[in-house]
Parts: structure tokens; C-alpha cells; sequence
């Protein structure tokens, strides 16, 4: 083949160059370069958007071993202007899922590094046919960005003076009562940040904004993936979370989520992304093939000697975080978020599978059987697991709030010590537990929750850590809203359509004496004592505080504690029922005045016993006994 042929009449195809991967556009063409170590034959495909929706390729570019190879990198650079063009691959190789390959030269794949990523344009609504998982493509980055920050710049603020409010985007201003113009939105979110501000927090944790298929259990149920916990594309937001959807070829969603971002900055607010490196939307064996399966599967998953998918995730499959392709894919990813979308941190979703071993399948025998030896230390816990140390160590993200969810769902428990570089937070899920345990009343735990209150020394001082290490949370999205946290014992989740086997079962969890919402007035006042309690505790703990979106006013899902599955009132933020329960957020948002006016409140190191006094029911006498159920205490403010 020639270095350059014809494409189109308009275009002119070169061999292009390995570095960076992804689609780069450049004033006079694009370069396409995408990793893959195993395809034999690779073909780079192009659409316009009326082709895409109606599943057609508008022209096919096959791809040459000995010009468009480089190393295990295929590339191509097309000169000429392909403005508003969609693109995918196609790979061809061997179909052997016991090798650990899936290649099949009849899918398009959606390139791992596309910026935005196309398919349906309407939040909820099935394709053509009522095709849940029509074809997608990337979107061809222009060579510029039109964007304007005004000036834009990241915040900084120290980690111990947080206080996060856990959001998800579409749930804040869907429900009518928001009154906003573009409901469920980056747009609508925008038009209430003011309120967030008015309430004292100063950083929101978005939970996913990463490209996903909120419709992947549609096919077979009404059910909805609302949370978003299942990525398809992590370059890309989530294009029907912008008020334009796929217009444009998904700029207009690049570019709400930039103006969302600048504008929580104007007020004060930085943003934290929830991120999913654990697994993806791809699923078991079982699952559909969209990218990085059919890209390089052995690659990408943690794959075990015969090639099934390993499941520390829960969720069918791994990702295998620790091989260096991926690593180095996770890192990109990461730095792409922070200087071209100025997000100021990441929350990290079951990253105790982050320090697990990679499975590297030996490259002698990659179109061969596995032979005894091929896995090394697969899913095998590391002290020093070299995509943490990589993150850590990085020099664009120096600086980035780093918070690990400290598990996962293989069993790994790390709360206390996730390899850190004494630059990691936790989620403290011992916190939760444990300081659910005393304001219920069980016994035992007056000691344990003065440890809590002083920012969980236990966990974290003896490895050199701070205070502000423990992202302290009573609530989270994921199980009993505060105000279900005191009006039920047990979880009613049959809506999920599970038969309520889904969803936690420790809740750890006091209905105040009656199950469910209707209650006497002396259980419904004893539980409103109940959820200021758990707030104050937030506020008054050394650590950084962390409340669920809700929360602030009684917000209640009736029980259920894993509504991952439904897109109506029970995860939208109720606007109404806000100015009911004006009294339950007035205190929230004068507590947290309460603590940012307290330096003592937000200390960098552990108390000592020079600024902290333990008191009982009476002053200097604390009762940590068995049947305590009282603890106070004093700081001194300097």
C-alpha cells in the first residue's frame, strides 16, 4: 500500500503517527492512533451522524500492518476536513475466548481515548426499534477549543476545610418543583448552585458523569441504570446529561460540563468526579462488546488461566488496572479531566481493585493456549501497586483531591490502609458504622466514637496520615438516606424487582420506635433529634465531612437503600419538599457555618491533650464504659 491514496475525493489518507493515542486533530487533518496488541487487521471507520443513526458506515479506511503499524500501535492520519465526522474501529484477529481474545471484525468499536461519545440523543428513550445499544461512535475533536473560561482557576483549597456534598447531576434539578429550564442537566444544575453555596458547601463529589447506557437492563426490564456506575468511555461526559444531547457531535456536553465547572468555581465550589476504574459497561462473557473488548481484551480485564473474566467488581468484570497499557490509559484519562475540564479530584470507585496484581498473558504464547505460568500474581493485593504510585506521583496531577473508596467486592478492606504516599483520602466507612452504632444506642462504642470525633487516629495516625485522610460520612448514595437511616430497620427494596435480595442488609439502623414514615409525633420528633445528631457529629468531627444530596432536609427513598435502578422521585432532589422542611436545613447550613468559623474544627494534625478535654455528665469526668451512651468534649480555640 502507499504512504497516501485517495479518501472520498476530498481527503487524503497517510500513514500517520503512533503518539498520542486517540483522534488529534491538527490544522490541516486528524491523526487516529489506538493500542492494540493482539488484532492482525484493523480498519478505521467514519460516519456522519445521519449514517450513524441509521446504522451505516459513510466510509471504511483499511488499515496497513507495514505502514499503519507502529510497535502494538495502529494509526492513520487523514488529511482534510472532517468536521461533524463520527469514527470507529473495526478489528479482526483471533475469536478465542479461552486465549483470552474476542476479536470479530463485524463490530465497531468505540475508540478507548474519543472525547465524546454518540448514539442516542434523548435521555431514556430507546433507538430505532426500540434498540437499547445502538452503534456509537467518537467524536472528531476540532484542531482548537472555542471555550472561554474566563479565567478560570483551580481553587486549591486545602483538604481539611471541605465540606462535600455527594450529587448525582440529573437527580438535583429533574423533579419539576426545580422549576429550572433544562431539568436534569448540566445547565440545570448550574441554575441551582446558588443554593449550595447559600448552604455553606464549598465542593460538590458529582457521582458518574463519565458516558454510560442508562438504558443497559431496559431491554429486559423498566428498570434504568440511573446512578451511572458502568462506564462505557471515560474521556467522554455523559452526552444526555447536556441540554443539546448528541447535538453536535457531543461538543455541547463537553462544553455544559466546562460551564458547569466554571461556574461552581465562581461560587466557591470546587468539583470532584466519581470515577469507575474497576470495571466496565462491557460486563461478563455475557455482555455486549463496545470497546475495550473487542479492542484488546486480553489487555484490558483481569482474565483468569482459561480467559474468564475475573469479578472483583461485582459487576462481571475487572479492569486490570495494573498492566501498563491501562495505567498509562487511567493516567491520560485523569490528566485530560483536570487541564482540559479543570475538575479539581476524583473519588474513586472500589479502588482497593486498583492495588490488585495485573494478568499478563505471555507473549510467546499470545495465539496459543495458556501454558502454566502465563498469569503472574493476578488479583494478588500489592503494597505498592504501580498505578497508585503512578497517580501519586504524577506531575499534572500534583495537587488533585484523591479519595479512595477502600474496597471492593472480592473482599479486599482497606480502610486504614490504602497505599497513600500521604497524599490519598478514604471514604471512612468505618466512621459511618461505627458512629451509627452509638446515636442508635447500642452499647460499647463510647470509645470508638470519640476516636471518630477526633478524625480516626486509630486508622490513620500510626502511618504518618492526617486527620483530613478520613472523608467522614454518616449517609452516602448508596444505602438509607439520613432520614430513612431513623424511620426503618429493614430495607424495602421490592421495586428494585430483585425480590429485595439487593442492597445492603446491615444497615445499622433505628426506625425510633415505629416502622415507616407514619408514626406518633413523639417517634417523629425523637427522629428529627436523631438526624441533627448524625449532623452534628459531621460537623463537630476532625476529618472532612461528606453529606448525600437530600439529606440537608429529610429526603427519604421509602426504605429502599440501593435505588441504582429508577429515573423518578425517589433519587430527584425534592425542591417541594426543601421548603417544608426549611427548619432541618436551616440547621444544617448553620452547623456548617458553625464549623468553618472554628479553626479547632478543621485541624491539620490530631488533636492532643493540650486542646482537647473529655467530659462526661459531668465536666472532666467522660464515662467510657460498656452502657455509655454520653460523650462530650471541649477544644480550645487558638
Amino acid at each position: 500500500m502507499p504512504d497516501r491514496y485517495a479518501l472520498g475525493g476530498a481527503c487524503r489518507v497517510l500513514a500517520g503517527m503512533p503518539a498520542p493515542l486517540g483522534a488529534t486533530a491538527l490544522d490541516v487533518g486528524v491523526n487516529f492512533a489506538v493500542y492494540s496488541s493482539g488484532a492482525s487487521a484493523a480498519v478505521l471507520c467514519l460516519f456522519t451522524p445521519d449514517d450513524l443513526k441509521a446504522e451505516r458506515l459513510t466510509e471504511e479506511v483499511p488499515l496497513d500492518p507495514l505502514f499503519n503499524r507502529t510497535g502494538n500501535v495502529w494509526h492513520v492520519f487523514i488529511e482534510g476536513d472532517l468536521h461533524n465526522m463520527l469514527y470507529g474501529y473495526r478489528f479482526d484477529g483471533m475469536f478465542a475466548p479461552h486465549s483470552g481474545h474476542r476479536f470479530d471484525a463485524s463490530n465497531i468499536m468505540v475508540d478507548p481515548y474519543a472525547k465524546a461519545v454518540i448514539s442516542r440523543g434523548e435521555y431514556g428513550v430507546p433507538g430505532p426499534g426500540g434498540n437499547c445499544w445502538p452503534q456509537m461512535a467518537g467524536m472528531i475533536p476540532l484542531p482548537y477549543s472555542t471555550f472561554d473560561w474566563q479565567g478560570d482557576v483551580s481553587l486549591q483549597y486545602p483538604q481539611k476545610d471541605l465540606v462535600i456534598y455527594e450529587m448525582h447531576l440529573r437527580g438535583f434539578t429533574k423533579h419539576g418543583s426545580s422549576n429550572v429550564e433544562h431539568p436534569g442537566t448540566y445547565l440545570g444544575a448550574i441554575s441551582k448552585l446558588d443554593y449550595l453555596k447559600e448552604l455553606g458547601v464549598n465542593c460538590v463529589e458529582l457521582m458518574p458523569c463519565h458516558e454510560f447506557n442508562e438504558l443497559e437492563y431496559f431491554s429486559c426490564s423498566s428498570r434504568m441504570n440511573f446512578w451511572g456506575y458502568s462506564t462505557i468511555n471515560y474521556f467522554s461526559p455523559m452526552t444526555r446529561y447536556s441540554s443539546g444531547g448528541t447535538r453536535d457531535c457531543g461538543r455541547d456536553a463537553i462544553n455544559e460540563f466546562k460551564t458547569f465547572v466554571r461556574e461552581a468555581h465562581k461560587r466557591g465550589i470546587e468539583v470532584i468526579m466519581d470515577v469507575v476504574f474497576n470495571h466496565t459497561a462491557e460486563g461478563n462473557e455475557n455482555g455486549p462488546t463496545l470497546s475495550f473488548r473487542g479492542i484488546d481484551n486480553s489487555t484490558y480485564y483481569m482474565l483468569a488461566p482459561k480467559g474468564e473474566f475475573y469479578n472483583y467488581s461485582g459487576c462481571g468484570n475487572t479492569f486490570n488496572c495494573n498492566h501498563p497499557v491501562v495505567r498509562e490509559f487511567i493516567v491520560d484519562c485523569l490528566r485530560y479531566w483536570v487541564t482540559e475540564m479543570h475538575v479539581d479530584g476524583f473519588r474513586f470507585d472500589l479502588a482497593s481493585i486498583m492495588t490488585r496484581g495485573c494478568s499478563l498473558w505471555d507473549p510467546v504464547n499470545m495465539y496459543g493456549s495458556p501454558v502454566e505460568g502465563d498469569m503472574i500474581t493476578t488479583g494478588t493485593p500489592l503494597a505498592t501497586p504501580p498505578l497508585v504510585d503512578m497517580i501519586s506521583n504524577d506531575p499534572i496531577l500534583g495537587g488533585v483531591k484523591l479519595i479512595a473508596e477502600a474496597w471492593d467486592a472480592g473482599g479486599l478492606y482497606q480502610v486504614g490502609h490504602f497505599p497513600h504516599w500521604n497524599i490519598w483520602s478514604e471514604w471512612n466507612g468505618k466512621y459511618r458504622d461505627i458512629v451509627r452504632q452509638f446515636i442508635k444506642g447500642t452499647d460499647g462504642f463510647a470509645g470508638g466514637f470519640a476516636e471518630c470525633l477526633c478524625g480516626s487516629p486509630h486508622l490513620y495516625q500510626a502511618g504518618g496520615r492526617k486527620p483530613w485522610h478520613s472523608i467522614n460520612f454518616v449517609c452516602a448514595h448508596d444505602g438509607f438516606t439520613l432520614a430513612d437511616l431513623v424511620t426503618y430497620n429493614k430495607k424495602y427494596n421490592l421495586s428494585n424487582g430483585e425480590d429485595n435480595r439487593d442492597g445492603e442488609n446491615h444497615n445499622l439502623s433505628w426506625n425510633c420506635g415505629e416502622e415507616g414514615e407514619f408514626a406518633s409525633l413523639s417517634v417523629r420528633r425523637l427522629r428529627k433529634r436523631q438526624m441533627r445528631n448524625f449532623f452534628v457529629c459531621l460537623m463537630v468531627s476532625q476529618g472532612v465531612p461528606m453529606f448525600y444530596m437530600g439529606d440537608e432536609y429529610g429526603h427519604t427513598k421509602g426504605g429502599n437503600n440501593n435505588t441504582y435502578c429508577h429515573d423518578h422521585y425517589v433519587n430527584y432532589f425534592r425542591w417541594d419538599k426543601k421548603e417544608e422542611s426549611s427548619g432541618l436545613q436551616r440547621f444544617c447550613s448553620l452547623m456548617i457555618q458553625f464549623r468553618k468559623q472554628l479553626e479547632c474544627l478543621g485541624l491539620e494534625e490530631f488533636p492532643t491533650a493540650e486542646r482537647l478535654h473529655w467530659h462526661g455528665h459531668q465536666p472532666g469526668k467522660p464515662d467510657w464504659s460498656e452502657t455509655s451512651r454520653f460523650v462530650a468534649f471541649s477544644m480550645v480555640q487558638i
